[in-house]
């Protein structure tokens, strides 16, 4: 049992650190402000590689696991930039799992590199309007056409789907009503983002203002049978491959965030004076900043277990839900106690703080909330009674 990162994984984030150096803390408050998608950003990050990290080396990855995916996302995060720059370049990490674990080789060289290249942005295209995390009862559908399959529906939520080339859809094939099994009967694709056939409308939100979230309405999408990934009907079973590894990535992302928080207001409690004395010298700024950072440690951990054992190719889903929920609410602690030690300003955007306690909303909230995990863990851990 072995805590500590490796040297090759210490490079991995000291390389990111450096590049993410190159987007001080002044270029993501004017993100945040003229909410404009971090193109520059997205192609450094691209050129570095680093877009590809858990990619097969033959579709032009890295060959790395989710480990160090984990790594290097939580070192953009942390850097200062947020969800806002996590949210920005994560989405090919997890969203391309199932292509590389259930794609054919031509689906594998046709689909992943033109992402992992910046030459093509994706979104990830599953929650609806009406269904939330009930899944299996999603409405969109994909008939059967000759060459493919016609597609009609809505989706919700679909992160940087304004800015993006490809999407990955979840839709049924089959209707519900006529599956043995309520997991049956959906089908996953990776196809073109057709804006002749697919409206897209921006959601005005709390934060992370720079990569947005969107509505859209199908409204007869061919998609070719190429683009299909996997048995028809098997795309739940699919998508779940990326699941554990979304949440691993999220729960990687809080840290990052709840660790800069805790730098920021570390710094301001040394070096600001209030009668005659740092206000760091005092325990009521001192003690919830360091139990702050034990949380983060504790949840970090969790974290770093559940990629291990998705590395390992063993099941990971209830660590890799437990470290999301952890990472995400110890991180949310951190940002709000960031803010109450800067006082006033701390509500200041100058200072960045609010900010952050904006954003770590987001990993706290989604992908699945943490009172589903609850629900989760007491069943699957507890073996209490399925509450939902």
């Amino acid at each position: 049992m072995d805590f500590a990162l490796t040297e090759d994984q210490r490079n991995i984030r000291d390389a990111v650190f450096q590049l993410c150096a190159q987007f001080p803390d002044d270029y993501w408050l004017e993100r945040d402000k003229d909410a404009v998608f971090p193109f520059d950003f997205h192609r450094a990050m691209a050129d570095a590689g680093w877009l590809g990290i858990a990619m097969p080396e033959a579709t032009g990855g890295a060959g790395l696991g989710i480990t160090e995916a984990a790594i290097m996302v939580q070192a953009v995060a942390e850097a200062g930039g947020g969800m806002t720059a996590a949210s920005g370049i994560h989405g090919p990490v997890f969203s391309l799992e199932p292509i590389a674990l259930f794609g054919t080789d031509e689906q594998q060289q046709r689909m992943i590199p033109p992402i992992i290249s910046g030459a093509e942005k994706m979104c990830f295209a599953v929650t609806e309007p009406n269904t939330g995390l009930d899944t299996t009862k999603l409405k969109t559908r994909a008939e059967r056409v000759e060459g493919g399959y016609r597609v009609n529906g809505e989706k919700i939520w679909i992160t940087n789907a304004h800015v993006a080339d490809r999407m990955m859809l979840l839709a049924r094939t089959t209707p519900l009503d006529e599956v043995k099994n309520k997991t049956q009967g959906l089908s996953l694709f990776f196809t073109k983002l057709d804006r002749s056939k697919i409206e897209h409308q921006l959601i005005p939100k709390m934060g992370r203002h720079a990569v947005g979230s969107n509505m859209l309405f199908i409204n007869d999408l061919f998609i070719p049978e190429e683009d299909r990934i996997g048995e028809e009907g098997q795309g739940f079973r699919i998508i779940l491959k990326g699941l554990n590894p979304e949440r691993i990535l999220l729960g990687a992302e809080a840290i990052g965030i709840g660790r800069n928080a805790i730098q920021r207001a570390a710094r301001y409690a040394r070096e600001r004076i209030v009668f005659d004395r740092p206000i760091g010298m005092n325990q009521g700024i001192q003690h919830p900043l360091a139990k702050c950072w034990m949380q983060l440690e504790a949840a970090n951990l969790m974290v770093m277990k559940a990629a291990t054992l998705f590395d390992k190719g063993e099941d990971c889903g209830v660590e890799a839900n437990s470290g999301k929920y952890l990472a995400a609410e110890s991180a949310f602690e951190a940002c709000h106690t960031a803010m109450l030690t800067l006082g006033g300003m701390g509500y200041a955007q100058e200072y960045h703080v609010e900010r952050l306690l904006r954003e770590v909303l987001i990993p706290r909230t989604a992908p699945v909330s943490p009172h589903m995990i609850l629900n989760f863990i007491a069943e699957k851990v507890l073996e209490l009674p399925k509450s939902y």
